[in-house]
């Protein structure tokens, strides 16, 4: 899998970046997380530039997030609840990322994209939402400038091992996106306790 993501990207360069991203952007499952790593991999080789892959990153991240958004404007709920078997969205799900965004956007937008089974769910979310478009690209480029800039940074200097990487991404910067948002969550509920010793 590592082998074909790295051929296609070798023989489409940033093309290919671009449209991995704004795949892996819409929610659509695709490891687009890999496929940055290995950009980096690329950088470091001195086969694609790191600023030409940041920006086409952020620009992929930010056109498929937002078709993403527009999709979940404009097609609601319904569409949602009725299409959701089919999309993997079980009602509850539904219902839990919409508790997670109400607690807050901003978090939700930038930590939900860390969450399995949710991180498809928040670009759709903050447009059935409807959270003002400007707000939601802001918190949005937020999160893909520091995703973006982390994978290709971990493709670049640690690119020799990258399926060792590839695996520990996938695996463990889930776990720590989730325990932030835990902390994130809980934060209120620990605060009104605190005051009432």
């Amino acid at each position: 899998m590592l082998d074909l993501i790295f051929n296609y990207l070798s023989a489409l360069g940033l093309g290919g970046l671009l449209a991995g991203v704004i795949i892996e952007a819409m929610g659509i499952p695709f490891p687009g997380g890999i496929m940055v790593v290995l950009a980096g991999f690329m950088v470091n080789q001195g086969r694609m530039n790191f600023l030409s892959a940041l920006l086409t990153l952020l620009s992929g991240y930010t056109a498929g997030s937002l078709t993403a958004y527009l999709i979940g404007r404009k097609l609601g709920q319904p569409f949602f609840m009725r299409g959701g078997r089919f999309l993997r969205i079980s009602p509850e799900k539904f219902e839990q990322a919409r508790g997670w965004l109400d607690r807050s956007a901003p978090a939700f937008i930038i930590f939900g994209r860390f969450l399995p089974g949710l991180s498809n769910l928040t670009p759709y979310m903050a447009g059935i939402s409807r959270i003002n478009i400007g707000y939601f690209l802001f918190y949005n480029s937020l999160f893909a400038l520091g995703w973006g800039f982390l994978y290709l940074m971990l493709g670049m200097f640690f690119g020799h091992n990258y399926q060792t990487i590839a695996g520990y991404l996938n695996n463990k910067l889930t776990l720590i996106g989730l325990v932030i948002l835990g902390l994130y969550l809980l934060y209120p509920f620990i605060k009104k306790n605190y005051r009432r010793i």
